[in-house]
């Protein structure tokens, strides 16, 4: 018994019987007895195991019909007739997994106790005081590293953002000159970051309200087009102008959720859906309004709106239009015409007054700009006017109808990205740590020493954006960099704009809409790697050597805005 295999399968009929039954269907469920060495095997692929090849059967003849005639003996871990090594039933198999899992839980929270306490205790010793930088250099890149592999660790990014963030902020009042000097610190960080929450969970709000009443099927429907090329620039140029003014992931869902309407499962539509990605996040590259990297700049002070729209026009549509041109020579797209399924065509009916709504809901995220410029108040002022009035409205024109409590605005809220929100709050509190602490200060000025070259450091930006979210290589930029080194609305700050908008595009985890993408039609990231990136990078080069030579050579007017 020395060399037994790990998955035993036989189970004699009594001491005495050297005969197997043919197989196991024939057999009651107890005499089934099947165990791994580790965890239980799933039943599925107990049931397809071949217990006897049918040669060894036909060899027997007669015998094992007579066998076959007696009932054969329960198969528990008690019985005389089993092997008690193989002898588990599919129960006690079952009931083998949640202690397996209860273990496994209990490993990870001892783990997760184990480093705070560390933490707690190394805090407090006098070496983080005398090394602040450096304590806090190491504790952002821990975090960093549990952020980039939440999914392998089993730890949401935003729980890691939060720990981190208060983690550095500790520090950071330890190293300080004094508490009072951390805490007008804290207070001036926390100011200008509730603006972009503020700002960010307005917008998503409204998105949410207008989706709800499937506001976006009046943009949606109006594609009617079954020719592949023309249906990859119709789709492609749609998303890119609504990304302008949604967030990229809201885009994505809307684009990848038409797409399933417009044409069956197939590699064209896979290839379809990169194109949304990279449309989505190159439409949100050209206006404040359209990505949260670009909100940041804007709110912050680092561009404005007309000079940005611009200036990052041009490129943009580039970065997107060569990846098309691209992707209309591959051979997914020059195929036969593409008809819709029957059952894909089958969708919800817009909701009641749900154009009233949509054109409501895009005019506050449009008139946000225009408010900041007639009153000089925060954007987020505009963005909390526009709510507000959207409120009312759906309070108003659903009065009454309690079948239609899902429309209102309440109920918008508690669909939100939430997590999200607070991932943004624990990244840029991170980040004003290491700005308080002139952390980023000393990285700016060794790259201005080492790398002079400003627009090879903007498109580093993008490129590591590619791997590394963008919001917290945008807020690091941010501090690293202050107006008195880069002017407002300089080429620095429109190319790390444009950069960080679209470097993502590269790889499939590189932007939330890439991610979206990915979860709603199961794409591969190889295969996104191998048919998609290299289109993509084509595209964000390609933009970047637009806008220099726009602005190299003074052609950066853009004449769809007036007085440019």
């Amino acid at each position: 018994m020395s060399n037994i295999h790990p998955l035993r399968i036989h189970c004699l009929l009594s001491p005495n019987q050297r005969h197997i039954s043919q197989t196991s269907a024939r057999l009651p469920p107890q005499t089934r007895c099947f165990s791994f060495s580790g965890r239980p095997v799933p039943i599925s692929l107990r049931r397809n195991v071949d217990l006897l090849p049918r040669a060894e059967d036909e060899a027997r003849g007669s015998s094992l019909s007579t066998q076959e005639s007696s009932q054969p003996p329960e198969c528990t871990p008690s019985s005389e007739a089993c092997d008690p090594l193989c002898s588990v039933d599919e129960t006690s198999l079952q009931d083998s997994e949640p202690s397996y899992y209860s273990k496994i839980d209990l490993l990870k929270a001892l783990s997760v106790f184990a480093a705070a306490a560390t933490g707690a205790v190394a805090i407090n010793h006098s070496w983080v005081a005398a090394n602040q930088d450096i304590a806090m250099s190491l504790l952002f890149a821990i975090g960093y590293v549990g952020i980039i592999f939440e999914e392998s660790l089993a730890f949401n990014k935003s729980g890691v953002g939060l720990l981190m963030a208060v983690s550095l902020w500790v520090v950071r009042s330890i190293g300080a000159p004094s508490t009072d000097v951390a805490l007008s610190e804290l207070s001036h960080a926390t100011s200008e970051i509730s603006e972009i929450l503020f700002f960010l969970l307005g917008a998503m709000t409204i998105v949410e309200i207008v989706d709800a009443h499937q506001g976006f099927k009046l943009v949606t429907d109006n594609i009617t087009t079954r020719q592949p090329k023309y249906l990859l620039w119709a789709v492609g140029f749609l998303t890119f102008f609504l990304s302008s003014i949604l967030d990229n992931l809201t885009t994505t869902i809307v684009m990848v959720s038409l797409l399933r309407r417009l044409t069956p499962p197939s590699e064209y539509r896979k290839l379809l859906g990169a194109a949304v990605v990279i449309a989505a996040n190159a439409g949100g590259a050209w206006t404040p309004i359209g990505d949260v990297t670009t909100t940041m700049l804007w709110i912050h002070g680092q561009i404005t709106t007309l000079p940005t729209m611009k200036g990052l026009f041009l490129p943009s549509s580039i970065s997107l239009a060569v990846p098309l041109a691209l992707m209309s020579l591959a051979s997914e797209v020059n195929g036969k015409e593409h008809n819709p399924a029957e059952d894909v065509l089958a969708t919800e009916k817009m909701a009641p007054q749900g154009q009233l709504v949509l054109f409501v809901g895009i005019g506050a995220l449009v008139f946000v700009p225009v408010f900041k410029a007639l009153t000089g108040l925060p954007p987020y002022i505009g963005m909390l006017l526009g709510l507000g009035v959207l409120w009312i409205l759906t309070d108003a024109i659903h009065y009454g109808e309690s079948e239609r409590q899902h429309l209102k605005l309440p109920q918008a809220l508690s669909r939100i990205d939430t997590q999200g929100i607070l991932f943004f709050l624990g990244i840029l509190l991170s980040v004003s740590s290491l700005e308080a602490a002139g952390i980023l200060r000393e990285v700016a000025n060794y790259l201005d020493t080492h790398v002079q070259n400003v627009e090879l450091i903007a498109s580093a930006v993008g490129v590591v954006s590619a791997i590394i979210d963008n919001v917290p290589l945008v807020a690091a930029t941010m501090g690293m960099y202050d107006l008195s080194s880069f002017p407002k609305d300089s080429e620095f700050w429109q190319l790390v704009a444009y950069c960080a908008g679209t470097g993502g595009s590269m790889l499939i985890i590189g932007s939330a809409a890439g991610v979206a993408f990915m979860g709603m039609e199961r794409v591969d990231f190889f295969w996104y790697l191998r048919k998609v990136s290299g289109f993509a990078f084509a595209g964000y080069a390609a933009g970047i050597a637009a806008y220099l030579a726009a602005h190299n050579l003074n052609l950066s007017e853009v004449p769809f805005i007036p007085g440019s």
